[in-house]
């Protein structure tokens, strides 16, 4: 059979826009997932369900593709989860909805996307969520996604003090950090609801499956497109040991910033050099498939709480972050946070208590305050490593290279330290456990321990980014038509020409799909 559209991974892209193309009675759709789908929401399994636990991030879970990527020269290679499951990375998130903020946008159609300015995204991102705390111009309140705020419970003594320095350092307090003006300390959302995590596969996807037009299939493993010409017709799948051919008038990558790029790659879309290098037939040479490649980044202060002083709430005690403006010119390109050394999200393996080193004092007594820098300069990429689909891509985020970077996250420690000493916190701090003093007031000291001890997200953008003609890196045009064939397109993170400084993108994935829907539907 052939269908209209091929959509290409199920995760919260993919399920956003194979639901929106479904609405059209008219337009066959073919949803390819290679992780498990699971259409009935009474059997999913509790690691995707509920998001109390990390149980889906673990390596040896069946719901994650477990792969393994470069973080900096001092950490080599470490694992990075990524969703193979129905509903992806939203199958296995944290829950935060944090959006990105309007400078993004404006800053995207500065670039020569003048369609994703932040007036034209609002309408998208109010188009998918029910936002269950606020109803006005920026929010929507009849979308399948819900929006809540956890504000209602006790307070841990360590957000308290948090919360407290944060407005005895000036800045104000924000009830609304996806609001027109993040600037402070606030709570970020959350698609959390009574411990269930609300995917994108459950809100979109789910509602869509009793459409005859919409056909879902889970563990199918996409393998290239196929071109007839410069035209894609189709994908090259494998599933149950056997490969198999699929045809369409359109096909959508929505696999995520390192899988997409690696399927244009394996299909003959990519630098030409490196795809003869792997002896791949050249369909077209395009120079940016794989480069550009963006991620959240954050450094921990961990610090010893006074004993009787808590460090957690009840399920509804707030988070708060602060969004600020680092040293780089940027606005709110930083965030600091409060949160215990001990993920309060359960885990198989205790493997939080070894990543944060808190020598002689007991995790559970340890708490942290971290620097994120929400708007890097520097950038990775995603290589091929063979021309065999089964071999994961080699990827490399590069942190803490680029001198901005360095200075803000520096600048950004060393405020969290200064927090910490603060009246704010004089009833919760007890002393600092890392950086010790003679790290963190030495510059060149203080650059070599972030890059041993830098974390990284799963945020990662921008390796199939969108542009104008002039930009010759651009993978994409702003209306995500791969450029240089016909018939395909990128749909998701990949397409992003800067991540969102928000230090979250999920929801900003999610209004792509919206945003990027009626573009696919027309062809």
């Amino acid at each position: 059979m052939k269908y209209d559209v091929i959509v290409v991974g199920g995760g919260a892209a993919g399920s956003t826009l194979a639901s929106r193309l479904a609405e059209d009675a008219n337009t066959s759709v073919l949803l390819l997932e290679a992780g498990n789908d699971y259409p009935d929401p009474a059997v999913l399994p509790d690691d995707v369900k509920f998001g109390g636990t990390r149980y889906a991030e673990a390596q040896d879970s069946i719901h994650n593709w477990a792969l393994r990527g470069t973080i900096t020269e001092e950490q080599g290679e470490i694992h990075v989860a990524q969703g193979k499951v129905i509903g992806g990375g939203s199958s296995i998130n944290g829950q935060a909805m944090q959006r990105g903020f309007p400078e993004d946008f404006d800053d995207w159609a500065a670039r020569g996307n003048d369609e994703w300015s932040y007036d034209k995204v609002l309408p998208f991102y109010r188009k998918m969520e029910n936002d269950m705390d606020i109803q006005d111009d920026y929010h929507g309140s009849d979308g399948p996604m819900p929006v809540r705020r956890r504000i209602t419970g006790t307070w841990a003594d360590i957000q308290k003090a948090f919360y407290d320095a944060c407005l005895a350092e000036g800045y104000p307090a924000v009830e609304d950090t996806n609001g027109p003006n993040p600037t402070g300390v606030g709570v970020s959302p959350t698609n959390n609801l009574g411990g269930i995590r609300m995917s994108a596969a459950m809100t979109h996807l789910n509602p869509m499956r009793h459409r005859l037009n919409l056909t879902v299939r889970g563990n199918v493993y996409v393998r290239r497109v196929l071109f007839e010409g410069n035209k894609a017709v189709g994908v090259e799948a494998s599933s149950g040991g056997e490969i198999f051919t699929v045809g369409a008038n359109r096909v959508v990558l929505s696999s995520g910033a390192i899988r997409s790029p690696q399927l244009l790659m394996l299909s003959g879309v990519g630098p030409r050099e490196h795809l003869r290098q792997f002896g791949i037939p050249v369909i077209h040479d395009s120079p940016g498939v794989g480069q550009g490649l963006w991620n959240h980044l954050s450094v921990h202060i961990t610090y010893k709480v006074k004993d009787g002083k808590t460090l957690t709430g009840d399920l509804d005690a707030p988070h708060f972050g602060l969004h600020y403006s680092g040293g780089a010119g940027y606005t709110n390109d930083m965030v600091l946070r409060s949160s215990t050394v001990v993920d309060e999200r359960e885990e198989k393996v205790a493997g939080v208590r070894t990543r944060y080193n808190t020598g002689d004092v007991p995790a559970e007594r340890a708490a942290r305050i971290s620097c994120t820098l929400g708007l890097p300069d520097g950038s990775g990429f995603v290589k091929l490593q063979s021309s065999d689909p089964d071999v994961q891509p080699e990827f490399n985020y590069q942190y803490l290279r680029h001198p901005n970077d360095a200075k803000r996250i520096r600048e950004g420690i060393r405020f969290g330290a200064r927090m910490l000493e603060s009246e704010a916190f004089s009833d919760v701090y007890d002393f600092r456990i890392n950086p010790l003093d003679d790290i963190l007031n030495n510059d060149d000291a203080l650059d070599r321990w972030a890059r041993e001890t830098v974390g990284t997200a799963r945020h990662v953008s921008g390796t199939c980014r969108m542009g104008p003609d002039a930009d010759t890196m651009a993978v994409t045009d702003q209306y995500c038509r791969v450029r240089g064939v016909d018939g395909l397109w990128v749909v998701d993170a990949s397409v992003m020409p800067r991540v969102p400084r928000s230090g979250g993108i999920h929801p900003t994935v999610i209004m792509v799909g919206e945003r990027v829907a009626d573009w696919v539907a027309a062809g």
